[in-house]
């Protein structure tokens, strides 16, 4: 019998790039596993398995360097690469040990080769159930039973996880290798930087020495290492659980404050175990995650940006025609004067443009427009506008007050404390409220949404205007949200109440970064008088997108597509819930709508949609924004998974079930929070 431990490691793992190669008091963690495994008595010989991809290059070299053999084979059927390495070493007994395990231990590798032998089986681990500590995973079977496997197994999983196959199937004999003490929770494997500074702190307490046992671990006192055994949380083989996006946004956590730059794209605002997290490609209202799974988006549409659906290819041709001509300049690009010109074309009222890339900045510069007009500070606002200074100031009073205006929690830390009283939130339909601010402040603005979740009451929209007019306040339409939804140019346009400024974002590049900022002459020619000014607001693909945007939007009128389907969706939640005698409350406008629980498990229900409709491969939460690339067709499937959902929240609601239980993961967040 000729025995062969073969190490399975790679440079690109998902959570912990290059972790195979990270120093330990100047030792790589491969070459520690290596050295630590050549002190097994009962090994034949030891080599590693990576793959072919250039990215292992660099790990070939530095095994080879140190004596070993590194045999390399496919990026995704592991199963395969590994039936290749015990080709090649000619073993018929394989030791199958991975490359985050550097603290694994020859002792107890001999130990399970020896009774191994004893009982005569096909498969041998530590690790069905686990007992011993997390780092310590040893596998042992014949290269019969790796053979068939290869042959036999046609799921992905099996292909990448290399002994599924035998863990999952009657084929094979087994036995199963337990510690007195199950230590199963003690972490001593290699997945996150967490787990780096764990292993670092143990490997300290020996060194010189690296071949003391796992037992001897163990005698480290407790005061030790406790203030790096931060590890403890991640679970075991986590990692064979999640996806490749799941996995990427663990890493992103580290490098990045939030793990992205949108708030309401984080994986914590939808489910926070299960979300995808991130998109190879995406097309018509379908988005194929980074383990090429397809969804269907009932959710997002990219944050509301893609009215005509993902990928639309006019839209697309134009701005590849733009990038092959080139996208930047010394000079400016044409496209800006034609689409100011076509917004002025669309608004009557407005007569000046200014384009940024963003929602956010389109709403400083309205601001700083607005205040250079009117000549006074104070803003009175209503609804969400973005995360600027200006912005976030409201809460300066208050940390609350913009908690009815879309977002809970915006703390305003970093926001200068010295423009505390200058921006006063409004509810939206109270204008007594608006009166009052204006009474006691100098208001030089009103910067308000036009619609989000409530229609305006009679009046409501003509008497802000007349209290702007009478006031000298310069009045600011955002509707970067509702622009495009229910008309062609925004709601103003459809209550026939015309601000002096008034601002398009989202969709009016159907994914392309471009948003605008259209007022009076009066009113906008005062930028001219303050510096607004930003490299990227010239560059020429948001402008390209957005002209052939518009034109696709005006001919086949999408508004009126997205508006109809949106009202079937409110419709059928209403009646779901009415069937299954479930409260919930409707919002928002037909092309951007949502529904809310009437219940303490509020949260808690949205999550469970959230992750059972992913089951369906569906991307789904409480809220939608349709496109004309959804159809009737997805919206039937949606609601036959939906309404099993809602059958199960009513058991839930019922307490026939605990919807604790059903999560299997952590609640989604209901605002903003600061992520650990």
């Amino acid at each position: 019998m000729k025995v062969v431990a073969i190490i399975q490691a790679r440079m690109n793992s998902s959570r912990l790039p290059g972790k195979v190669l990270m120093k330990i008091n100047g030792m790589s963690v491969i070459e520690i596993i290596l050295k630590r495994l050549s002190k097994a008595k009962n090994l034949d010989a030891i080599a590693v398995a990576t793959s072919t991809n250039h990215e292992n290059d660099i790990l070939a070299k530095h095994i080879k360097k140190l004596g070993f053999m590194c045999i390399r084979g496919s990026e995704e059927d592991v199963l395969s690469r590994y039936l290749k390495a015990a080709n090649s070493l000619n073993g018929n007994t394989l030791v199958r040990i991975t490359g985050d395990c550097p603290l694994i231990d020859p002792c107890l590798v001999d130990k399970m080769i020896k009774l191994y032998e004893e009982k005569k089986v096909d498969y041998l681990s530590n690790v069905e159930p686990p007992t011993f500590p997390d780092g310590l995973d040893i596998e042992i079977f014949t290269k019969r039973a790796l053979e068939i496997s290869t042959i036999q197994s046609k799921d992905p999983n099996d292909r990448e996880h290399v002994t599924s196959y035998i863990r999952n199937s009657k084929l094979f004999t087994k036995y199963n290798i337990a510690n007195p003490t199950d230590l199963s929770r003690v972490r001593w494997t290699l997945d996150e930087f967490e787990d780096y500074q764990v292993i670092s702190k143990i490997f300290s307490e020996f060194y010189p020495n690296i071949f003391f046992t796992w037992e001897d671990i163990l005698k480290i006192p407790p005061d030790k290492l406790i203030n790096s055994l931060n590890n403890l949380d991640t679970k075991r083989n986590e990692g064979s659980k999640m996806g490749k996006g799941q996995k990427l946004w663990s890493r992103a956590k580290r490098v990045i404050p939030g793990g992205n730059m949108l708030l309401s794209k984080r994986v914590e605002m939808f489910h926070p175990t299960k979300w995808p997290a991130y998109f190879k490609k995406a097309k018509g209202c379908h988005v194929w995650d980074l383990d090429n799974q397809k969804f269907t988006d009932m959710c997002l549409m990219g944050v509301g940006t893609n009215t005509l659906g993902y990928g639309h290819p006019e839209v697309d041709k134009a701005v590849i025609t733009t990038v092959k001509n080139g996208n930047m300049s010394t000079l400016n690009c044409p496209e800006e004067v034609m689409l100011a010109e076509k917004l002025i074309d669309m608004h009557p009222w407005s007569e000046m443009v200014r384009f940024a890339r963003s929602g956010g900045e389109a709403n400083s510069i309205a601001v700083r427009i607005a205040r250079a007009a009117s000549g006074k500070d104070g803003v009175a606002i209503c609804g969400y506008h973005g995360w600027h200074d200006w912005y976030i100031a409201a809460n300066l009073n208050n940390t609350e007050n913009l908690s009815s205006h879309l977002l809970p929690g915006l703390n305003p830390a970093g926001v200068p404390k010295v423009l505390k009283d200058t921006v006063f939130p409004f509810e939206y339909n109270d204008l007594n409220a608006l009166k009052k601010i204006i009474s006691t402040n100098a208001i030089g603005v009103i910067k308000m949404e036009v619609v989000r979740n409530i229609a305006p009451i009679e009046k409501f929209l003509e008497q802000v205007r007349e209290i702007a007019t009478k006031n000298k306040i310069v009045l600011v339409f955002d509707e970067c949200t509702s622009g495009f939804r229910e008309n062609f140019g925004g709601l103003h346009l459809k209550y026939k109440v015309d601000p002096d400024i008034a601002i398009l974002g989202k969709t009016l590049g159907n994914g392309y970064a471009i948003s605008s900022v259209i007022g009076t002459r009066s009113v906008m020619d005062v930028a001219q008088s303050t510096f607004i000014s930003s490299t990227f607001w010239t560059e020429r693909i948001g402008p390209t997108a957005a002209l052939k945007t518009l034109e696709i939007m005006e001919r086949e009128k999408s508004w009126n597509e997205i508006s109809r389907l949106g009202k079937i969706i409110k419709k059928g939640w209403l009646e779901m819930a009415k069937s299954h005698k479930l409260k919930i409350t409707t919002w928002g406008l037909p092309a951007l709508a949502g529904f809310n629980f009437i219940s303490k498990n509020s949260l808690q229900y949205k999550t469970l949609i959230t992750q059972e409709m992913l089951k369906k491969k569906f991307l789904a939460s409480n809220s939608i924004y349709t496109s004309t690339s959804h159809t009737e067709k997805h919206l039937n499937t949606y609601f036959r998974h939906l309404d099993k959902i809602f059958t199960t929240i009513k058991d839930c609601e019922d307490e026939r079930e605990d919807v604790s239980k059903l999560l299997g993961g952590i609640t989604c967040h209901d605002g903003f929070k600061r992520l650990n």
